[in-house]
């Protein structure tokens, strides 16, 4: 047996645990910090918007050795002296072609651009308009999408596990997810395309997909857990991503691999294009959601449970009897616990318990009758006639 599945199996059984969630506190510091330089990108330095989505002309043009060609393509582009083609965007795009994309611009300056990219020594210079309106329309529907997957997966959870604080870790993991891999794009500058957008949906739902399966566990262990002396919910949950931890990396490098070979091809090998914008949010996606899955999303339902008065009182009932067994002592036999639909513990006294009950003992039982004898007797004796006693008085007498 391997060493990760040998690791796997004591995780399973408890054997070797992470304290996941009594170090919640760290887990948050750290996503908060990761946040808030995420925000902070998508303030100070934007989203670097497609042409789908603002609009504009876009050149193929076929070119010798394009890597060593952008600098003096976008000198070509500007010295044209067309003012929508100041701020060009020049990118290689395979071994062959550079994308030199513009403002919009009018047909004669579209003309114009063309042969001065044609004298700058492409072979081919192919240009394409695209409308802002269509940009527009693709952004409005993907925001659309993004509003009715939330809704859905609020429904799905609390339907599947009929617990509203699932619903909760589950959103919030959702939306770390997606503030994350956001930002990732504000800092590296990659353009947001409707492929990007395409990510961003596929990875809300691998990051729900994992965090459902620790759900899911978490149920499992919690089952009639307010009944327990053994174990509080947040030792039950603990367990339950110790358990599911090896799965979760497993799951996570296996989908990491192909899509990390992705991201390198399409960046280095092709230069640009939707391959490289879809892989981008994949990858990072990824990898947000399977951190959160673990370090966010159970800790909080656990943080949160932890606050129901029946919790409450059944972890005070947990260390009451680790405190017993410390002490040597035989644990007291714990009293039947009733949860009422409002949340509160209805126990029988303590006191009461303490002290036995002997009314029954000393009630005197009811006297019985001797039942009468039921042994059979035979003919012969029932017709033997029976001697008769003479009174007292009339002994010795003739």
């Amino acid at each position: 047996m391997s060493r990760i599945a040998q690791l796997g199996q004591r995780l399973y059984q408890g054997d070797v645990s992470i304290d996941f969630v009594g170090r919640r506190k760290q887990w948050y510091a750290a996503s908060a910090v990761i946040l808030i330089l995420a925000i902070a990108a998508l303030l100070l330095r934007g989203l670097n918007f497609g042409i789908e989505f603002r609009g504009g002309v876009e050149f193929n043009a076929q070119i010798a050795n394009p890597s060593s060609q952008v600098e003096t393509m976008t000198d070509a582009v500007v010295d044209s002296g067309i003012e929508a083609a100041q701020n060009p965007v020049v990118v290689p795009s395979g071994d062959d072609a550079l994308r030199i994309q513009t403002e919009p611009l009018t047909l004669n300056e579209q003309q114009a651009l063309e042969q001065q990219i044609l004298d700058a020594g492409a072979t081919e210079a192919n240009p394409s308009s695209i409308g802002p309106t269509w940009g527009e329309t693709i952004a409005n529907r993907a925001l659309i999408g993004l509003l009715v997957f939330v809704f859905l997966v609020v429904v799905f959870i609390w339907a599947y596990f009929r617990e509203w604080r699932m619903s909760v870790g589950g959103i919030v993991a959702l939306i770390h997810d997606l503030v994350i891999t956001v930002g990732v794009y504000a800092l590296s500058g990659f353009e947001v395309t409707p492929a990007s957008v395409t990510g961003f949906l596929t990875i809300l739902g691998y990051s729900l997909y994992d965090t459902v399966v620790v759900f899911d566990k978490v149920r499992e262990n919690t089952k009639n857990i307010v009944n327990s002396t053994r174990h509080t919910y947040a030792e039950a949950a603990n367990l339950a991503v110790n358990q599911t931890l090896v799965r979760s990396i497993n799951t996570s490098i296996a989908a990491l691999l192909p899509v990390g070979a992705i991201l390198y091809v399409g960046t280095f090998q092709l230069g640009s294009g939707p391959l490289k914008d879809l892989a981008l949010a994949l990858f990072v996606g990824t990898a947000a959601g399977t951190y959160s899955s673990i370090f966010i999303a159970t800790p909080l339902v656990a943080q949160l449970k932890m606050q129901e008065p029946a919790m409450v009182a059944q972890e005070k009932r947990v260390k009451a009897r680790r405190a017993q067994v410390a002490r040597g002592a035989e644990p007291a036999r714990t009293p039947a616990v009733v949860v009422t639909s409002s949340g509160n513990v209805d126990a029988p006294d303590s006191d009461a318990l303490a002290e036995p009950d002997h009314t029954a003992r000393s009630t005197p039982r009811p006297a019985t009758r001797p039942r009468p004898s039921t042994r059979p007797t035979s003919t012969g004796a029932a017709k033997r006639a029976q001697p008769q006693r003479q009174a007292r008085s009339k002994r010795g007498k003739p």
